[in-house]
């Protein structure tokens, strides 16, 4: 953010008064129902109320993939409404994510509600079962998201998902080309918004910090984006 004593007091002021929001929506829905608020102002402590206990989420805490998504898009980033997910273990989840904007229209922040599905899916399930129906469905999730309070645990799980999906080969077995589509697509899911995260990545990965800034920088030159800084190999600054 850009440190204006005006714009920050204002974004305070919305937080604040979505505070009584926060409790009122969870209230309404009930046990099933989860509402995060969000303040990326502070990415590895960005929770700064919730109610309701879907994902076990608590003030202070980090924000999820879908958090580190929206921060990676910046300005550009529009509410995600109605989506579905499953937590690691095994929960569906429907979700809505707004984001927050001050007066500039900068996004600083966003609202989540998260709605256990899936003892909806279970009781469909047995009603079918008893009237010979089809059920209605919820439709697909579009994949296990980790939600938890330390930022490091959704970072390492984003790397995971990403080796996953290369068959779980190894860095070494990775040509170059798909070394810099790994970092973009890491980049891409706001990984390297979080402080340390270039170090965290390496170490996951098996390489060098310094290898880890370079295939970033390399990635980022391709896709036209502004390369880490200069001196962030060294400094241990933030990617």
């Amino acid at each position: 953010m850009d440190g204006n004593p005006a714009l920050d007091a204002e974004r305070d002021a919305i937080v604040g008064a979505l505070g009584p929001v926060v409790e009122g929506i969870a209230a309404t829905f009930g046990p099933v129902c989860e509402v995060v608020l969000h303040d990326y102002r502070y990415p590895e402590k960005s929770v700064v109320a919730v109610a309701g206990a879907v994902t076990g989420r608590s003030v202070g805490g980090a924000m999820s993939e879908i958090g580190l998504r929206v921060l990676a898009q910046g300005d550009e980033a529009g509410d995600e409404l109605n989506y579905l997910t499953r937590t690691k273990g095994g929960q569906l989840l429907k979700s809505s994510t707004m984001v927050l904007r001050d007066s500039t229209g900068t996004v600083f922040g966003a609202l989540c509600v998260n709605v256990d599905v899936t003892a909806v899916q279970q009781a469909q399930a047995v009603l079918t079962g008893i009237g010979g129906g089809a059920g209605t469905g919820t439709g697909e999730a579009s994949g296990t998201t980790t939600f938890g309070n330390d930022i490091d645990s959704v970072v390492e799980a984003i790397v995971d998902d990403h080796q996953l999906r290369r068959q779980s080969r190894t860095w070494v077995q990775l040509g170059r080309a798909e070394r810099l589509e790994l970092f973009r697509s890491l980049d891409e899911h706001g990984v390297f918004a979080v402080r340390r995260a270039v170090e965290q990545v390496a170490a996951r990965l098996g390489i060098s910090r310094a290898s880890a800034y370079n295939y970033l920088s390399q990635a980022r030159a391709a896709t036209g984006a502004p390369a880490p800084p200069a001196d962030s190999a060294s400094d241990g600054g933030p990617a």
